[in-house]
């Protein structure tokens, strides 16, 4: 029988930045990138070096975050459907205990209603465009090229953009929150929500943290080479729709927007260094746990691929770092985790048990018994339905493998133990028959993924109907990301 810990309840910060490669930090062992107050985090607590996003794209895997469901289970499929509300939040479960749970900046749900989206307060929140998100997302098939996307080399190097800007006014908001002695008047443990969007793009740098890097011997990506990109009809479909590599004139480009990224994520390191400190100037380090993730990765040109979308470690893969009492300092745990794992580690951090009990069940586990070496009984789900899917896409870890699961299309499998840069795809290899077969059947044990991917075509048609059918969607044009609050969408033709 596994050991009951003991939790004694605290003030709880969780930050999430938006598409942070867990490759690309210096506790996680990157060579060039500068992430002091991520280190010194770590340093403090435990570092998870198998933690990931539950769906490569920012609106489903936020959805999971708040519910700790899988995206299955909620039926956030893609940008365009967004979580609203139900089932209920590990807010709402906290709220309804009656602690305060405060957020500042993106979540990128359907719209700002704190309550409704279990808060006692948004400050300066993200949601997505409209309330409608990325329409253009839903259309699977016959997809255009996102001709924004070419953009993605040309407009990288220093300077400031709305992104930057909206940055700053949340870790300014935070600081200011957190130096407020009315910050709760309850009594009990309350939850503040950080959420930035560094380092997603446009990779425009602050010129300060730019500068860290514009000068380095910076690599080219791992399997850049146009004859060493893995092909394969998933892989191929994104690369033609998500057009960011080929906006990329040349290699001094792809270094300039590597320098870029890696500068982003140094200037979201400072931004977290101001909340970190403000924490510790308010008196209240001691009795506040930390806990900062990312909602997922970026390819970074791996493989000719830029942005997320794909389940390789760069995209799938999400920084995860647990700091505070009750939780090892110094510590690495390489058991796989999930942010679906948030809801019930935030409501055990507070002590607070949940009484609204929607369903479904939740999926998440708590990471403080994982972080004190307990093995759950469970397998991490990872699924993609999302902008430029041809096919539903999941992935399971089983052991030391990664397995692919592509409807109507090729698996793949990696050793991740032998191969951690996947470099070697094991989906067509004969001594590795039984081992794909063993991790397809984990997999159909959690899901059946044909029934799951016509399920999610037919919510994605419904809404392509209630926007006027597929050629009013393409007509309309799509925008790159989501503005911050009163800044409006840029968008760009598809024809």
């Amino acid at each position: 029988m596994e050991e009951q810990l003991a939790i004694k309840p605290q003030n709880t910060i969780v930050i999430l930045s938006d598409e942070h490669s867990r490759k690309v930090a210096a506790c996680y062992g990157h060579p060039l990138v500068r992430t002091p107050n991520l280190d010194r985090l770590a340093a403090s607590g435990t570092r998870f070096t198998a933690s990931y996003s539950p769906s490569p794209i920012c609106v489903p895997a936020r959805a999971s975050f708040a519910t700790g469901r899988y995206v299955n289970h909620i039926r956030c499929w893609d940008n365009a459907i967004a979580y609203d509300g139900k089932p209920a939040s590990w807010g709402h479960e906290l709220m309804a205990g009656g602690h305060e749970v405060v957020s500042i900046g993106k979540l990128h749900y359907t719209r700002g209603d704190a309550a409704r989206n279990g808060f006692s307060e948004e400050i300066l929140p993200l949601h997505i465009v409209d309330g409608v998100g990325d329409l253009l997302g839903l259309i699977r098939d016959d997809m255009a090229p996102r001709k924004g996307a070419l953009l993605m080399g040309p407009e990288a190097g220093p300077g400031e953009s709305e992104y930057t800007r909206y940055d700053r006014s949340i870790a300014e908001a935070a600081v200011d929150w957190l130096k407020n002695p009315a910050r709760s008047e309850s009594g009990k443990p309350w939850v503040l929500y950080v959420g930035f969007v560094a380092p997603h793009f446009p990779l425009v740098a602050p010129e300060e943290f730019f500068d860290l890097y514009k000068d380095l011997d910076i690599e080219l990506p791992k399997l850049y080479a146009k004859p060493d990109r893995p092909s394969h009809p998933f892989l191929n479909a994104m690369r033609e729709c998500m057009v960011h590599d080929k906006g990329f004139k040349d290699e001094a480009m792809v270094r300039q927007a590597l320098a870029a990224y890696y500068g982003l994520v140094s200037f979201l390191d400072d931004n977290i260094g101001k909340v970190l400190n403000a924490l510790e100037e308010a008196g209240l380090r001691s009795n506040t746990r930390v806990i900062y993730s990312s909602d997922h990765g970026d390819n970074l040109g791996a493989r000719g691929m830029w942005a997320k979308s794909t389940m390789y470690e760069e995209s799938a893969g999400v920084p995860l770092i647990v700091a505070g009492e009750g939780i090892p300092k110094g510590h690495v745990c390489e058991e796989p985790v999930t942010l679906a794992d948030l809801y019930p580690t935030l409501l055990e951090s507070a002590q607070c048990s949940p009484t609204l009990k929607q369903p479904p069940p939740v999926d998440g586990v708590s990471l403080f018994a994982v972080a004190n070496g307990q093995t759950p009984d469970r397998t991490i789900l990872v699924e993609y339905h999302a902008a430029a899917a041809i096919s539903a896409t999941y992935m399971v870890r089983v052991r030391q493998y990664k397995f692919i699961y592509y409807v109507g299309l090729p698996a793949m499998l990696f050793d991740l133990e032998k191969d951690p840069e996947e470099l070697n795809d094991l989906g067509k290899s004969s001594e590795h028959a039984d081992i794909r077969a063993e991790c397809e059947a984990t997999l159909r044990g959690m899901v059946n993924p044909e029934e799951v991917d016509a399920q999610a075509r037919l919510d994605q048609q419904h809404r392509i109907e209630q926007f006027g059918g597929r050629e009013a969607i393409v007509k309309g044009g799509t925008f790159r990301f989501s503005p911050p609050p009163n800044v409006s969408p840029e968008v760009f033709p598809n024809q």
